[in-house]
C-alpha cells in the first residue's frame, strides 16, 4: 500500500473532476439512475426505511466500476448500476450494509448522551421540528457528536466495499485494512475532507448568496446552484475511486 502525502488529497478532487469531463453526461444519467432507484427503494413499506442505507455498498461498486470504464475510455451506460448485485460478492457487500446500519444506530444511540434523543426523534420524524424547536434543542449538538462517533465507523467502511469486491476480501479484513489505510494517509484525508467541504457547502452557499443580490429572485438561485450542486456531488462520489488507486492500486476488470 502506498501512504500519500497531504497534497494528494487536492489531487483526489482533481481526479474526480477529470473524470466526469470525459463522460459527464453518461456519469450524470448513471446518478440521476441510482437516486431514482433509491428512491423507488425507500418507499416500500417496512424495509424502505433502512434498504437504501445497507444498499449503499453495493451501489458504492456501480461507481467505482463506472470510473473504471472512463479510465479504460469504455462508455458508461445505467446499466452499471447493477454491478454490485451481478457481483459474486454481492452477499458480502450486503453484510457490509448491514454493518453501515449498526455503525449509524450506535454513533445516533451515542448522541442521545448529549441531545436528549432530539436527534433520534428528527430522523424518525416522531416530533415537528420547526426553526423555534431546533433551536432551542441540542440537535445540533447531538448531530457533531454522532457525526464524531460515526468517524471510525466511515474510516473502516471507505475502501471496504472495493477490498471486498475488487480484492477478494472477506468483510471484517476489508473494514480492518480500510480503516488504517484511511488512518496511514490522514493528511491526505484532512485535505480531501477540507476541499470537499468548501466545494460542497461553502461555495454553493456564497453561490446563491451572491446569484440573490444580483438578481434578486429564488427562482434564478435555484436554477443556477440546484444543476452545480448536482455536479459536484457527481464528481464527489466519482473521486472516491482515486482515493482507491492511490493507495492499492488499479484494480482488475473482475467485480
Amino acid at each position: 500500500m502506498n501512504k500519500p502525502n497531504a497534497k494528494t488529497g487536492w489531487l483526489w478532487v482533481k481526479q474526480g473532476f477529470k473524470l466526469f469531463l470525459k463522460q459527464p453526461a453518461e456519469l450524470l444519467t448513471l446518478f440521476f439512475a441510482y437516486m431514482f432507484l433509491s428512491m423507488a427503494i425507500g418507499i416500500l413499506p417496512v424495509v424502505g426505511q433502512f434498504l437504501p442505507l445497507m444498499l449503499i455498498p453495493v451501489f458504492a461498486m456501480s461507481f467505482m466500476q463506472a470510473c473504471r470504464h472512463v479510465e479504460q475510455g469504455k462508455r458508461v451506460y445505467p446499466n452499471l448500476l447493477l454491478t454490485g448485485f451481478r457481483s459474486p460478492a454481492f452477499l458480502k457487500l450486503l453484510q457490509l450494509g448491514l454493518l453501515y446500519i449498526v455503525a449509524a444506530v450506535a454513533a445516533i444511540a451515542i448522541s442521545s448522551l448529549v441531545d436528549g434523543g432530539a436527534l433520534w426523534d428528527f430522523i424518525l420524524g416522531q416530533k415537528p421540528m420547526d426553526n423555534k424547536t431546533m433551536r432551542e434543542s441540542s440537535l445540533f449538538t447531538g448531530m457533531l457528536v454522532a457525526a464524531l462517533a460515526y468517524l471510525p465507523a466511515m474510516m473502516a467502511f471507505w475502501y471496504a466495499a472495493p477490498l471486498i469486491a475488487w480484492n477478494k476480501m472477506p468483510v471484517g479484513k476489508a473494514v480492518f485494512y480500510s480503516f488504517f489505510a484511511v488512518r496511514g494517509a490522514g493528511s491526505a484525508f484532512t485535505v480531501y475532507g477540507l476541499a470537499w467541504a468548501v466545494l460542497s457547502v461553502l461555495l454553493p452557499t456564497l453561490l446563491s448568496v451572491l446569484v440573490a443580490v444580483i438578481v434578486g429572485q429564488a427562482i434564478v438561485v435555484v436554477m443556477i446552484v440546484i444543476p452545480i450542486t448536482l455536479v459536484l456531488t457527481v464528481v464527489m462520489y466519482l473521486s472516491f475511486y482515486p482515493t482507491y488507486t492511490e493507495i492499492f492500486g488499479t484494480p482488475d476488470d473482475s467485480v
